[in-house]
């Protein structure tokens, strides 16, 4: 296999750095953001010796969607700074297996999320309904690790349709400046691009009935309250919860239609679009781990306390 040696595919072009440049804010932004979640949970989870069925979502979701950007950001690097490093054999098997890993996963953790809310919080009368808010602490353990074993399923085989796709066909070309193999892609990744299509539709599925009955529910009992004239900070406290659901399916919904463009558009590297996707998807993230943490008061007690903190050790000095 040869790599490609064209001085102005080996010079970082300003473009491709520029690119990397608000790329690697992103990511290391909302790395910081998730790190932070994940710190504090682990913090709590050591005084308490226990989890709660909320912050172990909260947990893995942080988890997840921490390494997704970090796998991400060094696909981007390397492909920028370094293109030929990803032709070493296993190379871009291990990153994009790995990523593929922890994004199906940050979807089907925030899947289970929305599902949570909408069982813990929603009030209807049905009795599989109360079967499931009753039963839902229990559930949520075999939830997380059902979205863990489809998530590993579809790295494992992103890693094996990479490295059959690139084992077959050794017939290299250039084009801007990334090495990517002449193959016949409807052989080798359109298969896996369905299942992909199809697992990230059925998360988004479930993130749309969760949200839907959730805010439905809420609606309906802040009417009751005002008809009822029942304290204005229940009623504000009800549509503060609706916003905050809203702004999520919004977030999940934009970052559902990037993710189904980079499946479409996964081998044309030439699409100017595809840039803006990039962006969506690397800043998804840190921003909604961020309204996460300002709707939990755990974790927005200790998101404030830090820049008093700093004030102090600045002091101190």
């Amino acid at each position: 296999m040869e790599a490609c040696h064209s001085p102005q595919q080996s010079n970082v072009t300003s473009s491709g750095t520029t690119i990397l440049a608000i790329i690697s804010l992103e990511a290391f932004a909302g790395m910081w953001i998730n790190a932070f979640m994940v710190c504090v949970l682990c913090i709590g989870w050591v005084k308490k010796k226990t989890l709660n069925s909320n912050e172990k979502i909260l947990l893995l979701l942080g988890c997840s969607r921490f390494w997704s950007l970090c796998f991400s950001w060094i696909y981007s690097f390397l492909s920028n700074i370094y293109p030929n490093f990803l032709l070493v054999h296993s190379i871009l098997q291990l990153v994009e297996g790995a990523y593929s890993f922890c994004n199906c996963s940050n979807l089907w953790f925030s899947a289970c999320l929305c599902v949570f809310y909408c069982i813990k919080i929603a009030n209807f009368r049905n009795s599989f309904f109360i079967y499931l808010k009753v039963k839902i602490d229990r559930i949520v353990p075999w939830l997380l690790l059902g979205s863990t074993i489809f998530s590993l399923i579809i790295g494992i085989l992103v890693y094996n349709t990479i490295d059959t796709a690139l084992c077959k066909n050794l017939n290299f070309t250039c084009q801007e400046r990334l090495c990517k193999a002449s193959i016949r892609i409807e052989e080798h990744f359109y298969p896996l691009f369905f299942l992909t299509g199809l697992l990230y539709t059925t998360s988004f599925m479930a993130v749309i009935f969760s949200s839907v009955f959730l805010l439905f529910s809420l609606w309906r009992h802040k009417c009751n309250m005002q008809t009822n004239s029942m304290k204005d900070l229940s009623i504000d406290a009800h549509i503060k919860a609706m916003k905050s659901i809203l702004s999520f399916f919004i977030m999940y919904s934009i970052n559902f239609l990037s993710l189904m463009l980079t499946l479409i558009y996964a081998m044309d590297f030439q699409n100017q679009a595809i840039f803006f996707v990039y962006l969506i998807q690397h800043a998804y993230p840190g921003l909604h781990s961020l309204i996460l943490i300002f709707s939990n008061p755990k974790l927005e007690k200790a998101l404030l306390r830090i820049p008093s903190r700093v004030k102090c050790k600045v002091c101190m000095r």
